[in-house]
């Protein structure tokens, strides 16, 4: 829910511009100005770019300057001169009323239904800005300690360091809430058997404290020698600190590149492993804390350059782990690599339709889903009106694997008829790009075609 409240603040406030909203309640705390953090890898259905705590502030690495002026006097104080407060407020009803055939043997049950969705939320933000002009004095007064652990693990790594230098907080205690509402069999539920009958009511919310950090901007700094830069056109430069993550244009061909970049050694796996990494893979779909636990095993191994320790109590990650315990350090690094982008890709869908993709594996139908999507996406219709592709994409043997497919892309904000008709909404290049690595990698790993 946090993340869906701070990505829809920034949709609002910058929709087009480069703050970056914060993903988790729990680590919020590590995006206040000053703070020093990493960019993730750069990917085609990323709306914004995706950044990682790193625990260390800027005055954590830098050496002590004449009179050891603290960092902290840049800091803007809370209602301060530099800050900035303002409102935003969101009101959403949908509803939406269906019907569904389904087959189920030996009968043929029809079911219809009801699904409302409600949510609204004022909430009142900050802004605090450190003047980019004071960075500049303090890169005179203060250089880098070349010598910290973390920085050599930097350079080691080759990776990028940014320095968040501005925040959107909340300056008051916020509750967020959200209703679903479903008559009868909702499509989601059904398809991901949890057969249901009658009404279910889903509500959440979640309360925003008093300066918690929502949206940030950073920009990335240059180290050399034990002085340091702000970049402020790092896309322009090869300036960087360790490593350049270019921009991505977001097209189709791009994508398909992207993906065979990152996921082809997984087309290389054993008929064995490759079971091992799916099984893996379908029980973090189903479980958000083994999905998060993943995630931080492959960042490890990532940043570590493979040499960390991969132990679980999980049994559901305990033999994919163990699979890179027992390989060779090249195997091990691209594996982790193929991991984290599956996994950032299936971090952008909704958890109702990682359940409808369980589903499709189990249908066998993710082949056809991956040439349906794909044909979606060379439309590269977005900013235009509604277009069509060969109907015979969007038509199953059976009833019930129609409705699935077209409720799986629906979710990625993708109007499908059953007569190949498609609209698309102004955002869902990403959306659909996200939907076709998850596709993709699993059609691969469950040799389906």
């Amino acid at each position: 829910m946090f993340k869906k409240l701070t990505q829809s603040i920034v949709n609002q406030l910058d929709p087009k511009g480069d703050l970056v909203p914060v993903c988790s309640i729990l680590d919020h705390e590590h995006f206040r100005p000053l703070c020093l953090v990493r960019r993730k890898r750069r990917a085609i259905f990323h709306l914004s770019p995706c950044y990682k705590q790193t625990q260390y502030r800027l005055a954590d690495v830098l050496l002590p300057g004449e009179g050891d002026k603290s960092t902290e006097s840049l800091l803007p104080s809370p209602g301060g001169e530099a800050s900035r407060q303002f409102t935003v407020t969101q009101s959403v009803t949908n509803s939406i009323d269906g019907n569904l055939g389904l087959h189920v043997e030996p009968t043929r049950i029809e079911l219809k239904g009801v699904t409302s969705l409600a949510k609204e939320w004022t909430i009142k933000m900050e802004k605090r800005p450190v003047p980019v002009a004071k960075l500049e004095v303090l890169k005179e007064e203060r250089e880098i300690n070349v010598n910290h652990p973390f920085i050599q693990q930097l350079k080691k790594t080759h990776q990028n360091l940014y320095v968040i230098h501005e925040t959107i907080e909340a300056s008051e205690e916020t509750s967020y809430k959200e209703s679903t509402q479903a008559e009868r069999s909702f499509m989601a539920q059904l398809y991901a058997k949890l057969r249901m009958k009658g009404s279910r009511v889903n509500n959440q919310s979640i309360t925003i404290p008093k300066g918690c950090t929502l949206a940030f901007r950073a920009i990335p700094l240059a180290i050399k020698n034990g002085s340091w830069d702000l970049q402020y056109f790092p896309e322009a430069t090869n300036r960087s600190c360790f490593v350049s993550d270019g921009m991505s244009q977001g097209k189709l061909g791009e994508l398909e590149a992207e993906v065979k970049k990152n996921c082809q050694i997984l087309s290389k796996l054993p008929s064995d492993l490759s079971i091992v990494f799916l099984e893996a893979i379908k029980a973090v779909m189903r479980d958000r804390n083994l999905f998060q636990e993943l995630s931080q095993k492959m960042e490890a191994v990532l940043d570590e350059g493979g040499c960390c320790e991969l132990k679980t109590d999980s049994p559901g990650l305990k033999d994919l782990l163990s699979s890179f315990e027992s390989s060779p350090r090249i195997h091990l690094l691209s594996w982790a690599e193929a991991i984290s982008y599956t996994l950032d890709a299936l971090d952008e869908l909704m958890e109702d339709q990682l359940l409808l993709l369980l589903e499709s594996l189990e249908e066998k139908i993710v082949p056809k889903q991956l040439k349906l999507v794909k044909s979606i996406l060379e439309q590269d219709q977005y900013r235009k009106g509604p277009s069509s592709i060969d109907h015979n994409l969007v038509s199953f043997t059976q009833e019930k694997e129609e409705e699935l497919t077209i409720a799986i892309v629906e979710m990625s904000g993708v109007k499908l008829q059953k007569d190949g008709s498609v609209t698309c909404g102004e955002e869902a290049f990403s959306a659909v790009a996200a939907l076709y690595v998850s596709l993709y990698v699993l059609n691969l790993l469950s040799n389906q075609d």
